[in-house]
């Protein structure tokens, strides 16, 4: 019996020296791919664990890590056919007793499509982007399936394009051909606040939120394959004439201008239901009329055009909490009644619509270290630019002008210096407004 005795409690040591007790356990580490659309992408975790992907949606790496480790997800192999530069969010960090799911795998490539609204003719028009140029796809354009189309935007995922009407207080949803780009619409549309002049969509496809401008509130959306349901809560208050949207790189908060108000709103979003809640200091003060922000892709600087003001604001951004603080020097004067502006890629450029002097769009540097605008070169356009976008690859921006119903096209130099694209520009709708790139 003593000698059993002594075998069990042997057995029970080896037991527990192999349980994951006194910070023993291990945690995955994963999250979303969005936008592949090539083969071969391999995703490591701290230069091993080599993770191939095939297609959108979740991963998890098959190797765990203990709490307090370090884990960083980077790629080790780009896509190709078609070539494909993916891009890594919220993938370094220490692990804090659970797992890691939130890292962001984003997937983009030389812009194939474009698609504007025309608010007066209440259409989309479509184009398949051929070295910088706008051709029309057959069976454009579209019947935009609401009054007044102000504003679209497209899925992460390429799959879906979503489109704000302000007359008729309604979102309408197409799905996209990858192959031709054909607009087919798939669902019926979805009401919103009144007047939406924004849409926007987080970086993992998960939530869809627009501006309502004129009942100074936001909407907020769960996304399920095109279809829109509302998020508890929504819509959201913001503060007075809300103009624009933008999500920060890392999908974790939402910043609206208020046109009326002269400031910025800022909001967490709760990644787990898409629910919007403000952040501390918010809003944040801007100049008179903001009506367009952009965030560099590296999430350190947020950009504001004030129209009323005739300037351009930076701000340094705190990536952890969100918080906004003008940048040295800002507000930048920028001439004429700035409508519209985005930064590259790359994060070096600011390009804007309607400054410097009218119908013009105009090239900033942005000083790395500080986030400060330079003034680089103005590209003439048409008759009031309103809005503007930039492909995927950073190759081409192009210009919305309302007023003369075309699109300017632009291929971007080596320093960001603009030059018309042959052809430019071309023609669009009745009153052209939103343009979005797939």
């Amino acid at each position: 019996m003593k000698i059993q005795a002594l075998v069990m409690v042997s057995a029970m040591g080896f037991a527990l020296s192999g349980c994951p007790i006194n910070g023993g356990t291990k945690y995955t580490i994963g999250g979303t791919v969005t936008g592949l659309n090539g083969t071969g992408l391999v995703l490591e975790i701290n230069g091993s664990g080599d993770l191939s992907v095939g297609t959108n949606g979740s991963f998890v790496f098959g190797d765990r890590l203990a709490s307090n480790a370090a884990y960083s997800v980077t790629v080790k192999t780009q896509p190709s056919n078609p070539s494909q530069t993916c891009t890594v969010r919220n993938g370094s960090g220490t692990i804090d007793k659970a797992a890691i799911t939130n890292a962001n795998v984003s997937c983009t490539q030389t812009g194939r499509f474009a698609y504007v609204a025309n608010r007066q003719s209440n259409t989309i028009s479509a184009y398949a982007i051929d070295g910088g140029a706008l051709l029309p796809i057959g069976g454009s354009p579209f019947a935009a399936n609401g009054t007044t189309p102000t504003a679209l935007t497209i899925d992460p995922n390429g799959q879906f394009l979503y489109v704000a009407n302000s007359g008729s207080n309604t979102i309408s949803v197409f799905s996209i051909d990858a192959a031709t780009g054909v607009l087919t619409a798939v669902n019926f549309s979805t009401a919103t606040g009144t007047a939406p002049s924004a849409v926007t969509i987080d970086p993992t496809g998960r939530y869809l939120y627009a501006a309502n401008l004129m009942s100074n509130n936001v909407s907020a959306y769960a996304i399920d394959n095109g279809t829109l349901t509302q998020v508890t809560g929504s819509p959201f208050n913001v503060g007075a004439e809300p103009a624009s949207l933008a999500i920060d790189p890392n999908g974790n908060f939402l910043y609206a201008t208020n046109f009326t108000g002269s400031n910025v709103t800022v909001f967490l979003i709760d990644l787990g239901n898409g629910m919007l809640s403000n952040i501390s200091g918010s809003p944040f003060a801007a100049g008179a009329g903001p009506v367009s922000i952009a965030i560099d892709p590296t999430d350190a600087f947020a950009f504001v055009a004030n129209e009323g003001a005739n300037s351009l604001a930076a701000y340094s951004l705190t990536a952890s909490t969100g918080a906004l603080t003008a940048v040295p020097g800002s507000p930048f004067a920028s001439g004429t009644n700035p409508e519209s502006l985005i930064v590259d890629p790359a994060g070096r450029y600011v390009f804007a619509a309607n400054v410097d002097a009218a119908n013009q769009v105009a090239t900033y540097a942005i000083t790395p270290s500080s986030g400060a605008l330079t003034f680089v070169s103005a590209a003439a356009a048409g008759s009031l630019p309103i809005s503007v976008a930039i492909d995927p690859s950073g190759q081409y921006v192009y210009a919305v002008n309302i007023n003369s119903n075309d699109v300017s096209a632009y291929a971007v130099g080596a320093s960001g210096a603009l030059t018309p694209i042959a052809g430019s520009p071309f023609a669009a709708g009745g009153q052209p407004h939103g343009i979005a790139i797939d």
